[in-house]
């Protein structure tokens, strides 16, 4: 996959990733850089050994709890890692062009925890990749790496600059775009028919913004209940994958 130029990332802008399953599936990313562990003696004997070429630590709890945030589950593990290359949306349409996974677009979604947990649904119902915006969405970072459980590391997540303008390009990619709202006149399931969908979500409050909506096929809500006005992001973007999922 053709993937685009970033320039070195210096130290001061490298992420911090934490807690064995993102840990585990960092170091066995071959697209991942991965450039300096820090790990308890137990941790490190889980792990049954690092790659000799990374620089490695032995560090106490306590000392690991000071290189990450106060409230981070670190257990007893903390890597620092270069940002994951990026990936032109063109080049993932392509990449799925013979299949029928769907696509899962967020609009200006920034709380890392929501897109963390979002790509952890979109590999468990085998989403093809992740869309948002490069600004209005959150970095790389241990707390998203984190909510994730791995799945940052082998989900594509493309960013692109304007997310109206790739959204007409997904769908001239074959792509029915259904975005979801509560305004939905039909319900997800019946909107999904048998196209090849992408998922349109905005953020919680706001929703999606109006641009985006025109330029959606298609608007859809999910079949919940009238006592509760709407659901977390994250948990939409599951229901939604699982629906797309049963009909595949």
């Amino acid at each position: 996959m053709r993937r685009g130029h970033r320039p070195s990332v210096p130290s001061s802008n490298r992420p911090r990733f934490w807690g064995r399953h993102a840990v585990a599936a960092a170091l066995a990313n071959s697209e991942r850089t991965v450039r300096r562990i820090w790990a308890t003696r137990e941790a490190a004997a889980a792990f049954g050994g690092f790659d000799p070429a990374i620089p490695m630590s032995f560090a106490e709890a306590p000392d690991l709890g000071r290189l990450v945030p106060s409230d981070a589950p670190h257990q007893g593990i903390v890597i620092e890692v270069d940002p994951l290359e990026e990936i032109w949306l063109g080049d993932l349409l392509m990449q799925g062009a013979d299949d029928r996974r769907p696509l899962v677009v967020l609009d200006q979604v920034t709380d890392p925890h929501n897109v963390g947990a979002v790509l952890r649904s979109a590999a468990a119902f085998g989403a093809l990749g992740l869309v948002t915006q490069d600004r209005h969405a959150p970095p790389e970072s241990g707390a998203l790496a984190k909510a994730a459980s791995g799945a940052l590391e082998f989900v594509p997540w493309v960013r692109v600059v304007n997310l109206a303008r790739a959204l007409g390009e997904i769908g001239e990619a074959g792509f029915w775009r259904i975005g979801l709202a509560g305004t939905g006149r039909r319900g997800l399931e019946e909107a999904i028919g048998t196209a090849r969908v992408a998922l349109v979500l905005g953020a919680e409050g706001e929703g999606m913004r109006q641009n985006t909506e025109t330029h959606c096929d298609e608007i859809a809500r999910l079949p919940i209940s009238p006592k509760v006005e709407s659901l977390n992001i994250s948990n939409a973007a599951a229901i939604a994958l699982y629906a797309e999922a049963r009909r595949r």
